[in-house]
């Protein structure tokens, strides 16, 4: 049954992850100004996000041992994703994903899945 909980979770965290590049999306297009530059932001924001995921976060990164970072980065990622929703006048979706994340993490946690030392 572990292995089910564990596997549901990862899977769930996939889909939060992606769920808070397209926030950041939101977010990005949500700026004030020309149509181009909200678009340009909308592409950036979650751009950027992927590649410092990428280096610090994700279980295969390529910086696997700056702790630091790994908490760093996630934290904001997923903060930077609730509050691009948030300021972009989205907050009910913003408070549900932030639920969303603060439930898998803790569930993570507790099966031993949430730590920096953990590599894929």
């Amino acid at each position: 049954m572990r292995g089910v909980l564990t596997g549901v979770n990862l899977v769930g965290r996939f889909l939060l992850e992606l769920a808070a590049l397209a926030a950041l999306a939101v977010g990005g297009y949500a700026v004030p100004g020309p149509t181009a530059v909200r678009v340009l932001v909308a592409l950036a924001l979650p751009v950027g996000a992927a590649v410092l995921w990428g280096r610090y976060a994700a279980p295969k990164r390529s910086v696997p041992d700056a702790v630091a970072a790994w908490y760093l980065t996630q934290a904001v990622v997923w903060g930077g994703a609730v509050a691009a929703l948030a300021l972009s006048g989205h907050g009910t979706w913003a408070v549900v994903l932030a639920v969303l994340m603060a439930v898998n993490t803790v569930a993570l946690w507790a099966l031993g899945e949430w730590s920096p030392s953990v590599r894929r």
